[in-house]
């Protein structure tokens, strides 16, 4: 299962991504909302895993789009 989790708070991102990939599951990181946009634009993701406060873009942006 491919995810994508858009999280801008290294503290919480890189726990979490380390977590989920120890549990058979690849995960893209974006740091912002426009990165994260971008990269959900072009590539098929499984689940996206978004925060709401975001630099750029926040979720609510995203999840409109």
């Amino acid at each position: 299962m491919r995810l994508l989790l858009i999280e801008d708070e290294e503290n919480i991102a890189k726990p979490l991504k380390k977590n989920l990939e120890n549990r058979g599951f690849a995960v893209d990181h974006a740091a912002d909302g426009n990165e994260g946009f971008d990269l959900a634009d072009i590539n098929s993701y499984d689940c996206i895993l978004l925060d709401l406060n975001l630099p750029g873009l926040d979720g609510v942006q995203i999840a409109k789009k």
